[in-house]
């Protein structure tokens, strides 16, 4: 943190990310914080050896794999964001899944698990989990705290979330399936890169919030990285302790990498916002499509929870077309785009389109009128991207 003072909550989110984790604004020196690398950290006597090596759990500068200024740096910034007390950095936004996952969960539990979730956490459930003895059930998302308590049983200990589902953009009741949970003494987790900073969890029940910063936090599509969030000793002493038994670490460059991409990310975030809007409700209004799934757009499914829960929203989003348009259809226009890439990625400067129909795993069918794509909308000019998307959609016709 600074020196000379600490950007409280009494500032606007905006110039706290402007200040947290620099050397302060009346130092000397840079503005950014150094890259700091290594494994080998010195200490200055056998007794300060021993007594940092007491202290996994703290920032001390024991060895390079506990973490770095750089990586300090990075994880108070992660925690101005999402309202946190603690955080640690882990390679990618899978590992950020996997951790927390294997921190609360022993051979023979249960874990709940929305059946809207990121692809690559279904298939650790499905694999890794289910070899060390541990069950998964899939619910629908849009659940409500009386049918998720049906679904609890004796051996539960993780109620899994994310909200938005990332490809068919279900919202579920945070708050409400915190309370259910808390109730019969299980772990609430929520995937929060969608909300990233427009969803506060700590405030909503969630007990460990989970972000992928491959996404808006690096905003530049250039490094992997995830962050694992909590706001209890307790959360944080499990995590970080998991973390550790695993030899999880990320590189100092791409932690610098995604501090800096932190400092534009609200300006960076209220475009993007404005421009999917934009781009959203010009799509709804086109005879070609059947939906638009974004939870900010009045009438969308989900929007009312999204409403009173959230204070903003992220330019990734899904497009339902009418019955009868062929996949093929969808794929040929996705591939006429000039100004959209084709790419599994989202939250960084450019924009994306991503056919769904036939690509993602359910239990439960979604139940569209026809086939569906996923957008993400980046930095470019939205008049330009709805002209690009206006001749893609010639195509169906």
């Amino acid at each position: 943190m600074p020196d000379d003072h600490a950007p409280g909550r009494r500032y606007a989110f905006e110039t706290r990310l402007g200040h947290v984790g620099r050397p302060g604004t009346r130092t000397h020196g840079f503005v950014n914080p150094p890259v700091v690398r290594g494994s080998t950290v010195l200490q200055p006597s056998c007794e300060d050896r021993r007594k940092s090596g007491k202290d996994r759990l703290s920032q001390a500068l024991v060895y390079g794999v506990m973490g770095t200024p750089t990586h300090h740096a990075l994880e108070d910034a992660i925690c101005e964001i999402e309202g946190g007390t603690r955080c640690q950095i882990v390679s990618s936004g899978l590992a950020a899944v996997t951790v927390p996952l294997l921190a609360y969960l022993k051979a023979g539990d249960h874990v709940l698990v929305p059946d809207s979730v990121y692809g690559p956490a279904r298939s650790f459930c499905n694999s890794m989990l289910a070899r060390l003895g541990i069950e998964t059930t899939y619910y629908q998302p849009t659940i409500d705290a009386a049918g998720i308590t049906a679904l609890f049983r004796p051996n539960t200990a993780v109620l899994y979330t994310e909200s938005p589902g990332s490809h068919t953009f279900e919202m579920q009741d945070i708050p409400a399936l915190a309370k259910a949970a808390h109730a019969k003494g299980i772990k609430l987790l929520l995937d929060n890169t969608w909300g990233i900073h427009f969803f506060q969890p700590f405030r909503h029940g969630v007990d460990v919030s989970i972000q992928a910063l491959t996404k808006y936090v690096g905003g530049h599509s250039d490094v992997l990285l995830g962050s694992i969030t909590t706001a209890a000793d307790e959360d944080w002493e499990r995590v970080r302790n998991t973390a550790m038994a695993l030899g999880q670490y990320a590189s100092s460059d791409d932690c610098w990498l995604a501090l800096r991409g932190a400092r534009t990310l609200a300006v960076r975030l209220q475009h993007q916002m404005e421009a999917g809007l934009t781009v959203a409700r010009w799509l709804a209004a086109r005879p070609e499509v059947a939906q638009v799934l974004h939870p900010a757009l009045p009438g969308a499914p989900g929007h009312d929870i999204w409403k009173r829960d959230f204070t903003g929203a992220c330019s990734l989003f899904g497009v339902v077309f009418q019955a009868g348009t062929s996949t093929e259809a969808v794929e040929a226009m996705i591939d006429s785009l000039e100004l959209f890439g084709i790419g599994a990625s989202w939250g960084g400067y450019e924009s994306l389109a991503l056919p769904t129909t036939g690509t993602i795993t359910r239990t439960f069918e979604p139940g569209f009128a026809g086939p569906a794509m996923r957008l993400h909308i980046g930095l470019e000019d939205p008049a330009d991207l709805i002209a690009d998307l206006e001749r893609g959609l010639a195509l169906l016709r």
